[in-house]
């Protein structure tokens, strides 16, 4: 789906994933976080008679600390609620709001609004704990595309998803399939049959895993892969074990040598060409790209800065970033120039010794995706976030530092 037809972009995901960090990073002595969902058919005016409901049964809670914390909370969103009109925004909204704690036996007010969340708040949800209620939205953040996988041959089968980028092997099996053996006479023919027994049912114990695994999700599924070797898979498939309703959405069958979870995962390559609009085969292109340019093609940047000096120059066509890049850039003012060192986030800012010898002055600190991202923006470049599921996108975050990019024209940066 596109960003027109209400998909949201790399960079609107990221916005929106860290503001979930954040609400994860926070918590309360006690029950007295507040979460409440609002879909966009549920009339503001219903919203603050929960709340204020919810504000006099908070009365009754025994410990003064959590009461006081819980009806501040529950005030702070009424107040929030009084900017809306009758309705919330389209696809609903979040709000968030408790004492939590920083430090030292000190809690800070929070109070927070989400108004454009990914996908739209399905039903109301009202919410107290000591942690705010953040599992709806991660699960909105996550991958999108489902597709059923099952690798067998007569020994041994695995069963699993993918899940967007991810593959995800679930359940397996053995077999008890005798080896051929050639003997002569009726004991050859009996051991034939009781082979052709052992096979028949080794394929029902694995259709059962998948029908099992499959059945419930089929409604939400994009298809079903089956892998392995010929003429098992062919045998598996034309045997109609598999249930009907799994059986209508498998979207091909494919040569896999390996039949153990590697083989879920050998599965997905060889289906490229069918999971092309996939994004874990998006993401697989884009590395491939990178690897032949960064090797024979010249057109290949890769860490801050050189991909930083490469992106003000207007020569990044598309940036890529690991999703699991978790760093700050800090500036300083080193007299003439100004000069960037990237820093974990969860370090402090370290002084800086310029190229000239002198300290440099922190002028600001920020988070490093959203320092490249801007740039991006303004100097017309794509940008593509790269999961680490996967060898070559595990490699851009460990051997290139998380920041690589494909670049229109060779610059020697």
């Amino acid at each position: 789906m596109s960003e027109d037809d209400g998909e949201p972009s790399d960079k609107q995901k990221y916005e929106f994933q860290k503001v979930i960090e954040k609400l994860d990073d926070y918590s309360g002595s006690g029950t007295q976080l507040v979460s409440i969902y609002v879909p966009e058919d549920r009339q503001i005016s219903d919203v603050v008679a929960h709340v204020t409901q919810e504000h006099s049964e908070a009365a009754n809670i025994k410990s003064k600390q959590t009461r006081t914390a819980v009806q501040d909370a529950l005030k702070s969103i009424k107040d929030r609620l009084k900017y809306y009109g009758n309705f919330p925004p389209e696809k609903g909204m979040v709000l968030f709001s408790g004492a939590v704690d920083s430090g030292g036996g000190q809690t800070t007010m929070v109070t927070e609004v989400l108004e454009t969340p990914p996908d739209p708040i399905e039903s109301f949800r009202y919410h107290c704990d000591s942690h705010f209620l953040t599992e709806p939205l991660q699960e909105m953040l996550g991958d999108k595309g489902l597709y059923g996988l099952v690798v067998l041959d007569r020994r041994e089968a695995n069963v699993g998803w993918l899940k967007g980028k991810r593959v995800e092997p679930v359940k397996s099996a053995s077999s008890l399939v005798p080896g051929k053996q050639r003997k002569g006479g009726q004991s050859a023919q009996r051991f034939a049959r009781l082979r052709l027994e052992a096979i028949d049912n080794f394929y029902q114990e694995v259709a059962g895993m998948a029908n099992e695994l499959f059945v419930p999700k089929r409604h939400e599924m994009d298809g079903v892969l089956v892998g392995g070797p010929s003429p098992t898979k062919d045998e598996f498939l034309d045997g109609e074990y598999l249930h009907h309703e799994i059986g209508d959405i498998v979207l091909g069958k494919f040569d896999v040598s390996y039949t153990d979870e590697s083989g879920l995962y050998d599965l997905v390559d060889a289906a490229g060409d069918v999971l092309a609009e996939s994004e874990v085969m998006k993401d697989k292109a884009e590395m491939e790209e990178f690897f032949e340019q960064l090797h024979d093609g010249g057109k290949a940047t890769y860490g801050f800065d050189a991909t930083r000096q490469n992106l003000m120059m207007g020569a990044v066509d598309r940036l890529l970033i690991s999703e699991d890049l978790r760093k700050d850039v800090v500036t300083y003012d080193c007299g003439p120039r100004e000069e960037f060192e990237l820093i974990d986030r969860r370090k402090s800012t370290p002084t800086h010794t310029c190229e000239n010898g002198t300290e440099g002055e922190v002028i600001e600190r920020e988070d490093a995706i959203d320092h490249l991202m801007e740039l991006a923006e303004q100097r017309g470049s794509d940008m593509k976030f790269i999961s680490t599921d996967f060898e070559k996108g595990e490699q851009l975050l460990t051997a290139f530092g998380g920041i690589a990019g494909i670049l229109r024209y060779s610059t020697g940066v």
